[in-house]
């Protein structure tokens, strides 16, 4: 009797253990799942906050392709509107020229590398075409020279002031005509200290450097104009630099 008791006892065991072994795994499986569930949360929103991510910077890289855009457009009309200016000077030139009424020339080719530079400073654009932002070219027809704000900005040879004033995205500028139809340039001024009309001497104080508020800081945008208002590499014409 005892035997068989133990017997029975064991076959009711075993019932009960297969039971609660498979309560368990039912309890695994469940926590496995909850895991997967969370893991799968996880993921969801960390595809989330890269796909946020990733629409911001796109639109951030759009906006900068815009305002690059809208940036060089506006240089180009800013260049063209220098470019009227200096052709309709070199027009009254010519005609003055033709009625025997040709007038002396500040600059001549033996002023190669022998002019002062119109400010003490680093150059931080060169003359030609440069990388812009969003892969654009920009192209300067001056040099860059950057130097403290307010600090004087002198005439390269005598001439008379054809533009003083706001230019676009040059800021306050000023034009000079130095005769025999070579032109200098100087933008970004924080003010011009001379008038349209007005007759100035080699060095004399022109304006102060501005562009504080520019990506390039203060500066001194120079450019340097050949007869028929071709740019001219400033470089060559200015003395070496100390």
């Amino acid at each position: 009797m005892s035997r068989q008791d133990r017997l029975l006892a064991n076959d009711m065991f075993k019932p009960q253990r297969r039971i609660a072994r498979e309560r368990q795994t039912l309890v695994d499986a469940r926590d496995a799942l909850g895991r997967r569930r969370s893991e799968r949360a996880e993921e969801l929103q960390r595809y989330l906050t890269l796909e946020r991510e990733r629409q911001t910077s796109l639109r951030e890289t759009r906006r900068s392709a815009r305002e690059a855009q809208e940036r060089l457009s506006q240089l180009e009309r800013d260049e063209k509107s220098l470019n009227d200016r200096i052709a309709a000077l070199e027009r009254a030139r010519r005609e003055a020229e033709a009625h025997g009424a040709a007038t002396a020339a500040a600059i001549t080719t033996a002023d190669l590398g022998q002019l002062d530079w119109p400010v003490d400073g680093t150059i931080i654009y060169q003359f030609g075409t440069a990388p812009g932002p969003n892969n654009t070219r920009i192209p300067w027809h001056g040099i860059g020279i950057a130097a403290p704000a307010g600090a004087p900005v002198r005439a390269i040879a005598g001439g008379t002031v054809s533009l003083a004033g706001s230019l676009g995205t040059y800021l306050t500028s000023v034009l000079l005509d130095h005769g025999g139809g070579y032109y200098s340039f100087y933008g970004y001024l924080s003010e011009a200290t001379v008038t349209r009309g007005e007759r100035v001497s080699k060095g004399q104080v022109i304006g102060h450097v501005g562009g504080e508020s520019s990506d390039r800081g203060p500066h001194l945008h120079f450019e340097m104009r050949g007869q028929g208002g071709i740019a001219l590499e400033p470089i060559n014409w200015l003395k070496a630099h100390r």
